[in-house]
């Protein structure tokens, strides 16, 4: 697991396995003096106290262990809140770091995850299984609160923006932290996948999710995609213009060329599964 310092209120984590990146972020407290030299921040007495929430998870257990330890030390409170980007179950497993901290999603995720109970539970534990994995405990996701999108969710002094995603999934949000450039947007966007279409996805619902984020980047500094490593937002949007051509030829020829450096044999299954997807 590695952990980056995005901004003085946002940290990312990635996974040893899949990449995948969660994403911690700390809302200020009200009237919190600027951050010092040595990350001290002043609270005036009395003011609310910060507030911490996590957004996606990683996937190892010893990982999600040391998610609070990692949390102390880097001076923020534990988390208020858990967020996910969309009902994978790779992006689910908060949880189990932060028992009892409720979990919140895109309307359209809480929706799948009631229309598939014990799906993310079930996948999880079949990849556990494969890797010899062992839990504490089992997932429990209770009843997600579902998040209007697009919306915002108050943290601190501050709010996180949530915008709509699709054709991934049928389900999503990107979550943009205005006051520190950062957006965390889900599987987009990565420069070590090309575009998946999973069940209830679309090439055209995808390429319209591009679009949205596009209209992100010229306001954010840093992008952190679902799996794989963090872009500047002239990197992501070079990632977005190869996604975009991708799914248009996939769209009007029915083929297209992988982009370059993602050609491996895995995403070249990828590609054969989103034909296979378009084509059904």
């Amino acid at each position: 697991m590695r952990a980056r310092a995005l901004h003085p209120d946002v940290i990312a984590v990635t996974s040893a396995l899949l990449q995948v990146n969660c994403v911690i972020v700390r809302g200020r407290a009200e009237g919190a003096a600027p951050e010092g030299p040595f990350g001290v921040v002043e609270v005036p007495a009395g003011a609310p106290q910060a507030e911490t929430f996590v957004i996606d998870s990683p996937v190892l257990p010893e990982e999600l262990e040391l998610l609070p330890s990692l949390l102390g030390q880097a001076g923020f409170p534990a988390p208020s809140g858990l967020l996910a980007t969309h009902a994978d179950w790779d992006h689910l497993l908060g949880p189990l770091a932060f028992p009892g901290v409720s979990l919140g999603v895109a309307q359209s995720s809480a929706q799948r995850i009631g229309e598939e109970p014990g799906a993310a539970q079930r996948e999880l534990r079949s990849f556990d299984e494969e890797l010899y994995l062992e839990r504490e405990r089992p997932l429990a996701l209770g009843a997600p609160q579902p998040l209007p999108v697009p919306g915002y969710v108050e943290i601190g002094a501050g709010r996180l923006e949530l915008h709509p995603t699709g054709g991934h999934t049928a389900d999503g949000m990107a979550v943009l932290v205005p006051w520190a450039g950062v957006l965390a947007c889900g599987d987009y966007l990565s420069p070590v996948e090309i575009p998946m279409l999973s069940e209830g996805g679309g090439a055209r619902e995808y390429l319209e999710t591009l679009e949205r984020l596009g209209g992100l980047l010229a306001g954010v500094e840093l992008v952190v995609p679902g799996h794989g490593p963090i872009l500047d937002a002239e990197r992501a949007g070079d990632v977005l213009e190869e996604d975009a051509a991708y799914l248009s030829a996939v769209l009007e020829r029915g083929e297209a060329e992988l982009p370059e450096g993602r050609r491996s044999r895995e995403m070249r299954a990828i590609h054969a599964r989103n034909l296979e997807r378009l084509a059904g």
